[in-house]
């Protein structure tokens, strides 16, 4: 269905062309005189490229030798990573690639561009904003990006969580990778990664992620709505008319960073709610929920339809063979297990990763690691429940007070018919 045009689509249209003409010789006194615009940014993909930090304290191999993750190093096209003696080392020779950060189930790996929260704004805002956004690597666009598009240093960056909650928010989201652009690349572990990191979204979503090939087809248009809201904004600045009153439509258009702001809000007022509810062993150690999780639960709690979409592990312990040792709660990376009560194996799915590093280090092998969907992970959103709860109650007293209104109408035309025999 066509968008509607109204009367100001035509302003913003004409306003456009008047912007264009409103300094014709603008570019030749410029040239003339030696002044004009800054230069333009220049293409650099090493702008868009970091050397990725460790933290030995939630990495599983730093925290026991024996442990059976190699993730990291797996991942690493060029094997710069190693760890021993309780430190990661990531060498020089590292190419910055990320690869490592994203397949680390603890986030023990990190680089600030490439954190699963500052991914998922920078995706959702060109989303929000555009028509359709897109995600690429340096190698496939090699140019400075356009306002919808967002560059990392290989696809492969990109967790699974990051891909399942934009895919929630926002079906406009596409990759933009040419055919055979991943054949030469020396990020050789990178197509894999990203394969297996879509099709694990593409399956807790339920739906698929777009991909464009062809760089001819890539197009940067602004939606309607938001130009709109822009162009309104833009006049109550400047003149102080609170154009949006005139159009109610627009008044209801949250701005790109509000909506943002909202959705860090959300996962701040879920990550406080599980602190109060279960932020800390008996042991007063605090539960660490990574930004991965952040933005699952977060998913989840406007789509809990999705839950069973999820496979997760978590441990579950035959008592008969627990010795109540404690190994497996002083060595959990999120302390999401815990020993209660007169010493009673417990966990908490919400803060779990399914790492299993507790069910390795348990030597009586009283742990083992069960899949099951994610229903726990569904956190009850108080707001949104005291809305509904408002909503509900308001409902009932309008259709008891439409009952009351209809019985006493009732009585009057019974009346009435009374009155006229």
């Amino acid at each position: 269905m066509a968008e509607q045009h109204d009367l100001f689509d035509d302003i913003i249209d004409i306003s456009k062309g008047i912007s264009a003409l409103k300094n014709p010789l603008g570019g030749v006194t410029d040239a003339i005189m030696g002044t004009g615009e800054q230069e333009a940014p220049q293409w650099n993909p090493a702008d868009y490229k970091e050397k990725p930090r460790g933290n030995s304290i939630p990495c599983l191999l730093c925290n026991y030798e024996k442990s059976s993750c190699r993730a990291c190093i797996d991942a690493c096209p060029v094997k710069a990573i190693d760890i021993e003696e309780f430190s990661i080392d990531i060498k020089d020779m590292c190419r910055k690639c990320g690869l490592c950060t994203s397949v680390c189930p603890t986030e023990a790996i990190s680089a600030k561009r490439l954190q699963p929260k500052r991914l998922y704004d920078a995706i959702a805002g060109a989303a929000a904003a555009y028509k359709t956004a897109y995600v690429t690597c340096t190698r496939a666009l090699r140019r400075v990006p356009r306002e919808n598009e967002v560059v990392v240093a290989c696809i492969g960056d990109v967790k699974p969580e990051v891909w399942f909650s934009i895919m929630a928010d926002y079906p406009n989201v596409s990759v933009y990778l040419p055919l055979d652009i991943c054949t030469n690349c020396k990020n050789t572990t990178g197509e894999e990664i990203l394969g297996d990191a879509i099709a694990t979204a593409e399956e807790w979503a339920g739906t698929g992620l777009g991909l464009e090939v062809d760089p001819k087809r890539l197009k940067c248009e602004k939606r309607r709505e938001y130009e709109r809201k822009e162009f309104m904004d833009n006049i109550m600045k400047t003149t102080g008319l609170a154009v949006s009153k005139l159009n109610p439509a627009t008044a209801a258009v949250t701005s790109v960073a509000q909506r943002l702001r909202d959705h860090t809000k959300k996962i701040s007022a879920l990550e406080k709610a599980l602190k109060e509810a279960c932020g800390t062993t008996t042991a007063k150690r605090r539960r660490v929920l990574t930004q991965g999780r952040q933005l699952v639960l977060s998913t989840l709690q406007e789509h809990p339809e999705l839950a069973q979409n999820i496979q997760v592990s978590t441990p579950e312990c035959d008592f008969s063979k627990c010795t109540l040792c404690g190994e497996c709660v002083r060595i959990c990376p999120t302390h999401a297990t815990d020993l209660v009560g007169a010493g009673r194996f417990t966990v908490e799915p919400t803060f779990c990763v399914g790492c299993g590093l507790c069910a390795e280090v348990c030597e009586e092998h009283a742990l083992t690691m069960v899949q099951h969907d994610a229903s726990d992970l569904v956190v009850p959103d108080p707001e949104s429940e005291r809305r509904a709860a408002e909503a509900a109650k308001t409902h009932a007293e309008v259709e008891k007070t439409k009952a009351q209104a209809k019985k006493t109408l009732t009585k009057v035309l019974d009346s009435v018919e009374k009155m006229a025999d």
